[in-house]
């Protein structure tokens, strides 16, 4: 059962987003929906990350919220660098060792790093071990590294269910 429908979640949300994109409820586009829905996981079933388990629910709703604030203060610490003189700023690119071994959670790690203004993932190193990530303002490239880790790859090794390497 699991090879004929590998993602039912996903593909139940595929047809209830054609159903919203048709704007109609009747048989024949339910079907359509579920149809396009299942054929569109098999299509892609080989780009699709197994995502973990999340061990701790309410962990990831306050993670969710402190990547939110740092965001926010992010940007106001931004606009000050931008508006500030361009003599200040000390750009990096910095190497910041990740334990994190699951693909999922390791490419959240990058999102959360380029979501928040002033910093930006460049680049995973071939065996995942190492991010590169440019920072705009970057006058402790210890302190980035320890931040990154404290703030977001502990956290996310804490939430979802994936070891350490």
């Amino acid at each position: 059962m699991r090879r004929l429908f590998p993602h039912p979640r996903m593909m139940l949300v595929l047809a209830v987003l054609w159903l919203l994109l048709v704007n109609t409820l009747n048989l024949g586009h339910v079907l359509l929906g579920l149809f396009l829905g299942w054929a569109i996981v098999h299509l892609c079933s080989d780009f699709l990350l197994h995502v973990p388990r999340v061990r701790k629910p309410l962990g990831l709703v306050l993670f969710t919220g402190k990547v939110f604030y740092d965001i926010v203060v992010a940007n106001l610490q931004v606009v000050r660098l931008v508006l500030g003189p361009k003599s200040r700023l000390q750009p990096a690119f910095v190497e910041v060792p990740v334990e994190i071994d699951n693909e999922f959670v390791l490419s959240a790690l990058a999102c959360i790093i380029s979501l928040t203004p002033g910093t930006v993932s460049a680049n995973i190193s071939s065996d995942h071990k190492t991010l590169l990530v440019h920072g705009l303002d970057v006058p402790d490239r210890d302190e980035l590294v320890a931040a990154v880790k404290s703030r977001y790859e502990a956290p996310l090794l804490e939430i979802f269910e994936c070891s350490k390497t």
